[in-house]
């Protein structure tokens, strides 16, 4: 039978309609090929998965660092914030003047203010060693600021001198082994009174939280001054406006949305420092070389199957319906792989809650990767199609 003949017999009915019908002969013959060879599907898929992971993880390290750097305000109930001026990041700043505090709750607008210290201070540990150790002083119940994801202890219990609540991450490097004990801070005294779960720093000095009148014997702020004044506007009130009344009564801070100083802290320590351009380039190395592994995967598995293709252009089978059958491949090899490495990453996730570096995969960028994996192997795919179409039908009788 000579080609003309094949291409005649062949069924283009099925052919037109393959788009149209995921059940079609074309997915029937692209999941038949992916499945005929185990081994070759194994290593596709894990090669997919690995990948998979990479991006994940390297994305997932990165957004944790991020989050991490601007915590303090974004668990703040603080719709503005009161400074001194050229302050760009919330763990380091100068003091202002005290009596800000109450020109603020002056201002039209404004609900309730509260004061806020961040300061390094020095942990001495039970052993002896010390700590740098970031001191962060509120006032306990105010609703503008307070210690969260409590899970031993009570915030009410912050409101007695000499008390503090410090992050259970942080209790082997601080020495702390059991609630209640008590160290040194700054050459005072501080019972640990409560751990909280999840609550990090950028900076490898642990927060620490106390009440504002504990916070200023650990620290050098003196007794009239404070870091920063958190401002509530009234229900209703417009924020913008507030603001531009608070800075108008205030001349000599800087008043910021809660929006703005989170990614102005943001910015400061991951495009201004060394340790952020490293997550950056970590992050789009492990893009780059997931996209290779994938490519390379989906390029190889295609090519390993050639013959079966020439097969196919030798009984008649049009362009269009190879193409749908290899895309329909990689596809399936997309989802599958993606699927095993989501397992995965997400069980990355969970392995680091209770050590190591902070990994955040929200809904958001887990659908992302979805979309670059799929868009990665059916673009590999398409890349070999070339060979396909370039076949001779007689080759393969050869």
């Amino acid at each position: 039978m000579d080609a003309r003949t094949s291409s005649r017999s062949f069924p283009m009915t099925s052919i037109a309609n393959l788009f149209a019908d995921p059940f079609g002969m074309g997915g029937v013959l692209a999941l038949r090929n992916l499945v005929h060879d185990r081994v070759r599907l194994i290593v596709t898929l894990v090669g997919i998965a690995f990948a998979v992971v990479l991006m994940n993880v390297e994305i997932g390290i990165f957004l944790g660092f991020v989050r991490t750097t601007s915590s303090l305000v974004d668990h703040a109930r603080a719709d503005l914030w009161v400074m001194a001026q050229g302050t760009r990041n919330v763990d380091q700043t100068v003091a202002i003047s005290e009596r800000k505090y109450y020109e603020a709750l002056a201002v039209p607008g404004v609900s309730r203010a509260a004061r806020l210290n961040v300061e390094f201070a020095d942990w001495r540990r039970p052993d002896g060693g010390s700590e740098s150790v970031l001191i962060v002083g509120l006032k306990p119940g105010n609703g503008l600021l307070h210690p969260w994801n409590v899970v031993e202890g009570d915030i009410r219990s912050l409101r007695y001198p000499g008390t503090v609540m410090i992050d259970e991450f942080y209790r082997q490097k601080l020495g702390i082994t059991h609630l209640g004990q008590t160290v040194e801070i700054g050459g005072h005294r501080a019972q640990v009174v409560g751990f909280t779960r999840g609550i990090r720093s950028f900076t490898q000095s642990p927060y620490v939280f106390a009440s504002t009148r504990t916070a200023l014997d650990y620290s050098r702020i003196r007794p009239d001054q404070t870091k920063y004044v958190l401002v509530k506007v009234k229900p209703g009130a417009d924020i913008d406006a507030v603001k531009a009344r608070l800075a108008k009564a205030l001349p000599d801070v800087d008043v910021k949305t809660a929006a703005q100083f989170s990614r102005q802290t943001q910015f400061y320590w991951m495009f201004t420092t060394g340790a952020g351009l490293a997550l950056l380039v970590a992050a789009f190395m492990g893009l780059l070389v997931g996209a290779v592994v994938i490519s390379q995967t989906l390029y190889a598995t295609t090519i390993d199957h050639l013959g079966e293709y020439g097969t196919l252009r030798a009984i008649g089978a049009p362009d269009r319906y190879l193409h749908a059958v290899i895309a329909r491949q990689a596809v399936l090899s997309a989802l599958w792989g993606y699927a095993l490495g989501l397992i995965l990453s997400l069980a990355a996730v969970l392995a680091v809650q209770d050590g190591g570096p902070a990994i955040i995969l929200p809904l958001p960028v887990m659908m992302v990767m979805l979309i670059l994996t799929l868009v990665m192997c059916v673009g590999a795919a398409l890349i070999s199609i070339k060979k396909v179409t370039r076949l001779d039908p007689a080759s393969v009788f050869k």
